[in-house]
């Protein structure tokens, strides 16, 4: 499984770079980051049980706290905190950006919501 050999916050633009070592490169905005937050809170106890996040266009990181050797912990500023990235989620959620990207878009059309145009995605 591939690990990151880098982990950068660029606070102002609100991305998380991120470099594996099999060569993999992304960068993932914090609001991307926030959606798809592996927590209970977010993806539900099970399938179909998932909460669609909205508002979240401006959110930020606060901190990013080391788990283990194998993920990382990030607290956004909005006050969530409880999602644990593994390398192999974060290395994914790169892998599958535009996929998943325009999955989050369509449910937010679908549920009646208006997202706020920020430039957002990963430059791989």
């Amino acid at each position: 499984m591939p690990k990151p050999t880098e982990i950068k916050l660029h606070q102002r633009s609100r991305v998380l770079e991120l470099h594996f070592d099999d060569g993999f490169e992304c960068n993932l905005t914090c609001e991307y980051l926030r959606v798809h937050s592996p927590s209970a809170e977010v993806q539900g106890h099970g399938p179909g049980q998932e909460v669609l996040q909205t508002g979240k266009e401006d959110v930020g990181i606060d901190q990013i706290i080391p788990s283990g050797n194998y993920a990382i912990k990030i607290a956004f500023d909005d006050g969530h905190d409880s999602g644990i990235f593994t390398w192999s989620y974060l290395h994914g959620l790169g892998t599958h950006y535009e996929h998943n990207w325009q999955v989050y878009l369509d449910k937010l059309k679908a549920a009646g919501h208006e997202r706020k145009e920020r430039p957002s995605g990963p430059k791989q």
